[in-house]
């Protein structure tokens, strides 16, 4: 049986860890019967998804945190190749809801023996997301974190407390089905998978190859109630607080009053007033255990 060629793409800088011992780990990790092994670090924004347009390899493996795999992945969507994944960010929220180690030697083991599914990728207004994408207080916490000198938990947590008190939640008019909302919100995540990263799981119910996407409104809510919410996000119980509303379709349309900041895979980008979401049904392969 002929070697699968495997390019790991690493981005150096995400979650803030230190990846010098990363290409010696796989090396002595991955099993050379079956790989043909190849690796790359990235040198600047936008990098990776160069490189995962490198034909030639049958596994493109993201070495980094949801921002790289958007990268990788978006030059990966309806092709033959599959991508995997060394989650070293700073929430790995794909890699968590795939059941992949976050021992990074033990996740090498696991593409070992790991085995292919199809999942659902979607858009905003016609551009990639994999795991996450939202407007409201998490993108705005999204574009300060990016503009951050600092990486990791820590970092997230201090901005998030810092902005919460000075946040003003902005009204949404969601279109799907038919149907129409129109809500104040504190944030709208568009949820492919079920959480955010570091477990914290705005979508429990969310099924990453079921065709659809998790919207979640999150209405304005008092300081006194930050404690409770963060509990239920961390428990799996979020979708049992009044303050949020969950709703599934296939593609939507949201309408706010300015246009401002979004997040894709927890990556910061300008957009209009109007997004239009959609999801494309079992459009990535992805090793998994």
């Amino acid at each position: 049986m002929a070697k699968k060629k495997v390019l790991f793409i690493i981005n150096p800088i995400s979650g803030g860890k230190n990846k010098d011992k990363i290409p010696a780990l796989i090396e002595n990790t991955l099993d050379k019967n079956q790989f043909d092994i190849t690796i790359t670090f990235t040198k600047a924004p936008g990098h990776a998804r160069e490189l995962a347009a490198q034909p030639g390899f049958d596994y493109y493996i993201a070495v980094g945190g949801d921002g790289t795999l958007n990268e990788v992945a978006s030059q990966l969507i309806n092709t033959e190749a599959c991508m995997g994944i060394l989650p070293m960010g700073s929430g790995n929220g794909l890699a968590r809801h795939m059941g992949i180690n976050m021992n990074i030697e033990k996740a090498i083991l696991q593409i070992n023996t790991a085995k292919i599914v199809k999942i659902d990728t979607c858009t905003v207004n016609g551009k990639p997301f994999i795991n996450m994408a939202g407007v409201g207080f998490d993108a705005h916490i999204g574009k300060l974190f990016a503009e951050s000198t600092g990486r990791g938990f820590k970092t997230y947590v201090v901005q998030t407390l810092t902005e919460f008190k000075n946040y003003q939640s902005q009204k949404y008019k969601i279109n799907y089905g038919g149907k129409e909302i129109v809500s104040d919100a504190f944030l709208l995540s568009f949820a492919n998978s079920s959480q955010y990263g570091n477990n914290a799981y705005i979508a429990p119910d969310a099924d990453i190859k079921d065709g659809m996407l998790d919207i979640c409104l999150m209405k304005p809510f008092k300081v006194m109630d930050v404690l409770s919410i963060g509990f239920r996000l961390f428990n799996k119980t979020i979708k049992q607080s009044k303050y949020l509303q969950t709703i599934q379709a296939k593609e939507f349309t949201v309408t706010r009053e300015q246009e401002g900041v979004a997040h894709l895979d927890g990556e910061p980008m300008i957009f209009g007033k109007q997004l239009d979401i959609k999801v494309l049904s079992a459009s990535l392969k992805l090793l998994v255990p």
